[in-house]
């Protein structure tokens, strides 16, 4: 039980680490991130301190609504995801900083397709990890529970609400914020049944 608990929590971790690689590769393509990405950029440029301390800030914002509505306890694992989560970003950030700075429209288009399609494998694995849910994941299964709505319309009700708070933020909204919106989920159901697959073999062999 405590090895399949530490082989679950290193996948965790990879899957994050993975995850906010592809996240700080589609903010150094500089055409524009996903709405609460921006709201994560904004802050940092126009108020101060880094990506990943806003990560953290406001998934406490985040974790406390989700308590209030769903009427339970806050989800303290919640909360260490989106520690590591900031970390990751911030960590990403400085070691691509003068590394990968795309300057031709063709290489942004690259360097941000890329990112899309490893925060894709990222996300999946973070998910089948199943060790912490990540805030803003949370609130989607809350409002849709509180609501009735389907999973793409209580999705798309946050990302409204993160895209305005990123606009008056003067977050980096751009070609690349519509991409993330229209073509995320595309992309986490092309690697969620693949990522599941490898994983599987994986475990066989290892119990072999």
């Amino acid at each position: 039980m405590q090895t399949h608990r530490a082989s679950t929590f290193v996948l965790f971790i990879c899957g994050i680490l993975i995850l906010t690689f592809g996240i700080a590769l589609t903010i150094q393509a500089d055409l524009g991130v996903s709405p609460f990405d921006a709201l994560l950029v904004g802050l940092s440029s126009s108020v101060g301190l880094t990506v990943g301390s806003w990560e953290v800030l406001i998934a406490i914002i985040l974790i406390g609504c989700n308590a209030c509505l769903a009427g339970r306890r806050p989800e303290v694992l919640g909360l260490a995801t989106a520690f590591i989560t900031g970390i990751g970003i911030d960590v990403w950030l400085f070691l691509l900083n003068h590394l990968v700075e795309p300057e031709l429209i063709v290489n942004k288009f690259i360097c941000f397709g890329l990112g899309m399609l490893i925060i894709g494998a990222g996300t999946s694995i973070y998910l089948h990890a199943n060790f912490a849910p990540i805030p803003i994941d949370r609130l989607t299964l809350v409002l849709r529970k509180k609501t009735r709505l389907n999973l793409v319309v209580a999705r798309t009700i946050i990302y409204l609400v993160f895209l305005i708070a990123a606009l008056l933020a003067s977050g980096p909204i751009g070609i690349g914020t519509v991409l993330t919106v229209c073509l995320g989920g595309i992309i986490l159901n092309y690697w969620m049944p693949l990522t599941q697959k490898v994983m599987r073999t994986d475990n066989m062999t290892q119990s072999s």
